[in-house]
Formats: C-alpha cells, sequence, structure tokens
C-alpha cells in the first residue's frame, strides 16, 4: 500500500503547494492513497472568518484553514481524480489543552475521515522559535510537552492518530533528551492511545531535517508494540513537491522490522488495515 498520511498544501499557512499540483504529482508517482492533512492551530492563529487582523510572515498569511473552500476543493478534485487515486479528508489539529473546545466544535462542522492529533505549542508558544524553551531547563521543556500531551489524551478523543509524538526533539538545541526519562509518560499517553481505539504515525520528515532518530523514536514505536497497539498510519508531512510520498516505503520496513504487520488507512474516521 503506497499511501501517503500527512500532507500540507496552500491550505496551510506554511505550504505554497497548490491541492491539485499535489494530487497530480501523487498519481504519477503511482500513489493509490492520499489524506489531505492542512494545519489548524487554535490559539496561535485565527480562522479566515473570524473578524481578526491577519498577520503575516514571510509574505504568506497566519491563519487556519479556510474551511468551506478546503472542503470545496477537496469535494472537487475527488470528482476529477477519483479514478485514478483514492482522495481522503482530514486536517491536522495542533491541539493544546485551553483550545480543546474550538476543536471539538470545529470536527462537528465537518465530515472528517481522518484528524491528526498534534501538539505544535503549548501556552501558546512556539517550539521553532524557542519561545517554549525559554526559561526552561531541558529536563522542564521535555517534562511540560509530554504533560500537556498526556492532558489532551485524556481530554479529546475526536482524532485518529498522534502526529509526530516526539516533536519537540526536533527543537531541542541541547540534544535529543534520553528516553528512559520520558518513558513512563510515553507509556501512560500510548496505553490511553491503545485503549480509546486511536493510533500514532510514522512521520517520514526525520531524516529530512537531520535527525538521528525516527519520528517517532524507534523506542516509541517498540513500546507501542509491545503495549499492543496496532493503528498506524505513515505521513511524508510534505510542504512542497519533492517531500510528497518522502520515505514511506522505507517506513513500512521499519515497522516490519519492529514486529507490525500492518499499516492503517482511514475512512470516515475508521481504521482500515492493510498488510506490511
Amino acid at each position: 500500500m503506497f499511501a501517503d498520511y500527512h500532507v500540507h498544501t496552500e491550505f496551510s499557512d506554511d505550504s505554497i503547494y497548490p491541492m491539485e499540483d499535489m494530487i497530480r504529482d501523487a498519481v504519477h508517482m503511482n500513489m493509490e492513497e492520499i489524506c489531505i492533512t492542512d494545519h489548524v492551530d487554535y490559539g496561535v492563529k485565527d480562522d479566515w472568518d473570524s473578524g481578526a487582523e491577519i498577520l503575516y510572515r514571510n509574505g504568506e498569511p497566519l491563519a487556519n484553514v479556510d474551511y468551506p473552500a478546503y472542503m470545496d476543493k477537496i469535494r472537487f478534485l475527488k470528482k476529477q481524480y477519483g479514478d485514478k487515486i483514492r482522495i481522503k479528508t482530514g486536517m491536522e489539529f495542533g491541539v493544546q489543552t485551553h483550545t480543546i473546545p474550538q476543536f471539538e466544535t470545529l470536527f462537528r462542522r465537518y465530515p472528517f475521515d481522518f484528524i491528526i492529533l498534534s501538539v505544535h505549542q503549548v501556552e501558546d508558544k512556539e517550539f521553532w522559535t524557542q519561545e517554549f524553551q525559554k526559561g526552561r531547563t531541558q529536563r522542564e521543556y521535555n517534562e511540560r510537552y509530554y504533560e500537556e500531551l498526556l492532558s489532551l489524551v485524556k481530554q479529546f478523543k475526536d482524532y485518529s492518530v498522534l502526529g509526530h509524538m516526539d516533536l519537540i526533539k526536533r527543537y531541542d538545541q541541547e540534544g535529543e533528551y534520553p528516553f528512559e526519562k520520558i518513558k513512563p509518560v510515553v507509556e501512560d499517553i500510548l496505553k490511553i492511545v491503545i485503549a480509546d481505539g486511536k493510533g500514532i504515525e510514522v512521520n517520514t520528515s526525520a531524516k529530512r531535517y537531520g535527525l538521528k532518530d525516527t519520528m517517532p523514536s524507534r523506542d516509541i514505536l517498540r513500546s507501542y508494540k509491545n503495549l499492543g497497539g496496532e493503528i498506524i498510519t505513515i505521513g511524508s508531512d510534505s510542504h512542497k513537491p519533492d517531500q510528497l510520498g518522502y520515505g514511506i516505503y522505507e517506513a513500512q520496513e521499519l515497522l516490519k522490522d519492529i514486529g507490525f504487520q500492518k499499516i492503517c488507512t482511514f475512512e470516515k474516521m475508521n481504521p482500515i488495515m492493510h498488510e506490511l
């Protein structure tokens, strides 16, 4: 199964990749299925129709998905390319504990196939700017990140998989924090994910960003497998053409080596298993 379940288009604030171009490129690559998962990050970004002044970064608007236009575009592309590739409707929810009500409302508004639950900010503080890490020790910002994720999986249930579960390591200027120090909270998170019938993703962008390990790490993947986790997707986290489909087959081999026998796609928020 060649499917990419984490991709971004011009509807994300950090991408200008036209959605139709992405679908054409996926078809050209003989991809069987793709799920569009553009960004929504309440707390640090406003909705297009919120009435707030939209800020800009590098000439691109810092705003959440234009939902009606997004849904219309996906419906159009399904009609145009549905005989060549399966296109699924998703989003990447960058949730924080204080924004849960907004995401619960958004989830009820539209018919989704798939939702990635990610933590991109904590306390409305960004990782990539080091604002979140500032004034905290490596131990403090790592522990705070996983505490937030644990709180989210306890409270928020409108998702399919956890995205790039150990994302904080990508922005850790002190180097990767030892797994043994976060293992207890990681296992607490995974136990809830499994009990709720949710899953995790393998995000293949780790190599692209020069990380030493996969994302999530092999340690996290093994813990998930040992705890009985089975629902797992693979996504490139692409934002431009040369990233689409990146590392998908390599991730499948990694999962086989760890002992997974299947990967998942989704339809109407229900996992569909495919043999590796």
